[in-house]
């Protein structure tokens, strides 16, 4: 059997798409390597206006044969230039996401969402902390709602970094002009800075790029998170199940795909009416059951329980084909993002019913679109099952082939779980790291991607040598599907872990790697790491900390990055970076940052080699504080 993933689930059913003469995403990968451009993998190339497409040639015996795009743009502005402009993408799909957390919460205030408010402690204190005041929880709510929607355009500096961001940082930021007004003001300087002959200096676009990066956490991802655990419940930590083995063909099975919780919860909610149960029985199943996948599955694993109804999520978007090639599925429900463009092909042969739950996903072939509005999230749940029952009275008569590998897993972390953990204090996590036992803590906040490797390889292999080095993860994205279903966040891998580390995970009854959800909480990892710079009243720059993206695919995960070294973290990513041909630029973001952030990029596709590196990093930071 062919190896293309580290879970033995999607090795398998790659198999059965080989077998099937199915188009899939690891020979489609296969096929581009053959026809792959330099000048774009390094940088090199622009299309930004009509004197191009413009390519700048690699130095040869210390020559550029061709310096310059032919408005004369150099290699270090072109690749920083094009860096930027994908990266408003990341931020404009994290501020969108945020905008709707936002409605559904003053929706749902106003008494026009199916849903409640969970979390009224958590919206108080938020609130508060956001300078507002408290009054009756419905009109906290809305003012609330309000006052993060206004932030997501204000021109003014932005209150929300302003309220949570670490005073150090804040100095600094106000000195390297890096402090943002929110993220759609930011956006618009950016996309418009990257028009041809206007900022054509690569340190100006890297300064902006970062000034993008943090108005993106604190002003979309911290709110929508805070948000999501108002209206859901905080994420405290329980066991869930994960992998394709989760998903049983005799039940009508509805999955949820994408980013956002809203439609899945709603489905949830309703599923777990006996009338439904009842309905699904009749019609000859053993009940209807809502399943997650990528990272709605990652939000609503973090605040739900699993039970007969909600089962726990399937993986992340490299196993979407698997998981419709069971053919066990009878809705695949689609919001905002990572919905694979030939998924029509997989609803043909494998008799699923795929339907859009955002405006912002149009698929190829497929009509059945239900655009996201909190007043009708009801309404589309119920329209949503409807189409299951329709689909499965076909599907119940075709053969399904579920492979039987499923995984337990603790997730359900945030800051509020960990202090519950500690026993209300951040006391002792810290004399944990200053003793030694933790010998630093690693932010592994990443896609997954098949570049260069395969499916979740790298993620699960840096995951390993970090705890192996008594190094502490904190887990989220894609990559978290990669740690959970690999088995990284359950107490069996504290076997896998240093003897210091395994040590203290045995004492709190914790995984070496923590669930903290989806790549929008890196906004929550934050706030972790602003609480310890805190605690021990120095700047995030000097804390033993790193940031890893072993599996890095797009914009979502370049802006945290960008935010990261914002931060002042050390970051590592993999695959390299489409900035390799601008020299000045490699320099900038691998060397010279560290003088002005307090961070530094390291690009790395050795996994084992990548880890070293970071340890030593956590070690020369442990050395300065003198722990």
């Amino acid at each position: 059997m062919k190896k293309v993933s580290e879970h033995d689930s999607i090795n398998e059913m790659y198999q059965k798409l080989t077998d099937d003469k199915m188009s899939n995403v690891f020979d489609r990968e296969e096929q581009q390597e053959t026809v792959r451009c330099a000048f774009c993998s390094q940088g090199m190339s622009c299309q930004l206006c009509s004197n191009g497409p413009c390519r700048i040639t690699p130095v040869i015996d210390g020559v550029r044969k061709i310096d310059s795009g032919a408005c004369g743009i150099g290699p270090d502005a072109m690749a920083m230039r094009y860096m930027l402009l994908r990266n408003v993408m990341g931020t404009s799909t994290y501020t969108y996401h945020a905008k709707e957390a936002f409605r559904t919460l003053k929706s749902t205030a106003e008494g026009r969402t199916p849903f409640e408010i969970q979390d009224i402690t958590k919206l108080k204190t938020f609130a508060n902390a956001c300078g507002l005041k408290v009054t009756s929880v419905n009109e906290t709510a809305i003012n609330l709602a309000k006052f993060l929607y206004e932030q997501t355009y204000t021109s003014k500096p932005s209150i929300m970094v302003e309220r949570f961001a670490p005073k150090p940082r804040k100095d600094l930021w106000n000195k390297l002009d890096l402090f943002p007004a929110g993220p759609q003001e930011e956006m618009l300087i950016s996309t418009s800075s990257c028009l041809t002959n206007v900022d054509s200096d690569y340190v100006s676009l890297a300064l902006k790029a970062m000034r993008l990066g943090i108005s993106c956490i604190y002003g979309a991802q911290i709110g929508l998170e805070m948000v999501q655990d108002i209206l859901y419940g905080t994420p405290m930590p329980h066991k869930v199940d994960v992998d394709l083995g989760i998903v049983d063909p005799n039940y009508i099975n509805i999955v949820v795909n994408g980013h956002e919780p809203f439609v899945g919860a709603a489905l949830i909610d309703m599923a777990r009416s006996s009338q439904i149960q009842e309905r699904a029985r009749a019609e000859g199943a053993k009940g209807l059951r809502i399943v997650g996948s990528i990272e709605t599955g990652q939000e609503l694993i973090q605040r739900y329980d699993m039970d007969d109804v909600f089962v726990g999520l399937t993986g992340n978007w490299i196993t979407i084909e698997p998981l419709l090639a069971t053919n066990a599925v009878d809705v695949f429900a689609m919001d905002m993002n990572c919905s694979l463009p030939r998924l029509n092909e997989y609803s043909k042969k494998y008799n699923s019913t795929l339907v859009s739950v955002s405006k912002l996903v149009k698929l190829p072939h497929v009509s059945i679109n239900m655009d996201y509005e909190p007043h009708k999230v009801e309404k589309m749940a119920e329209d949503i099952i409807n189409i299951a029952f329709k689909n499965y009275k076909i599907r119940k008569s075709t053969k399904s082939y579920v492979p039987a590998k499923k995984t337990g897993a603790i997730v359900g972390i945030s800051t509020e779980a960990i202090l519950h953990i500690l026993g209300g204090s951040l006391d002792p996590l810290l004399n944990a790291i200053k003793d030694g036992d933790i010998k630093g803590v690693v932010a592994l906040i990443s896609c997954t991607s098949i570049h260069g490797h395969g499916h979740d390889m790298n993620t699960v292999a840096i995951a390993k040598e970090l705890i192996k080095k008594d190094i502490l993860i904190l887990s989220a994205g894609c990559g978290n599907a990669a740690l959970q279903v690999a088995g990284l966040t359950s107490l069996d891998a504290i076997d896998l872990a240093g003897s210091k580390l395994a040590g203290v995970c045995k004492l709190l009854k914790i995984p070496p790697v923590l669930s903290f959800g989806t790549c929008t909480d890196t906004g929550r990892i934050s706030m972790v790491v602003s609480e310890l710079a805190n605690a021990l009243n120095v700047d995030t720059k000097d804390l033993p900390i790193a940031v890893s993206a072993p599996e890095y695919m797009e914009q979502k995960a370049t802006i945290d990055a960008l935010f990261a070294l914002g931060f002042g973290l050390y970051t590592h990513v993999s695959p390299l970076p489409p900035v390799t041909g601008g020299d000045s630029l490699v320099k900038l973001l691998t060397n010279d940052l560290e003088n002005l952030t307090g961070a530094k990029l390291n690009v790395d596709t050795d996994m084992i080699k990548a880890a070293a590196n970071i340890e030593s990093h956590i070690l020369k930071k442990r050395k300065r504080l003198g722990i």
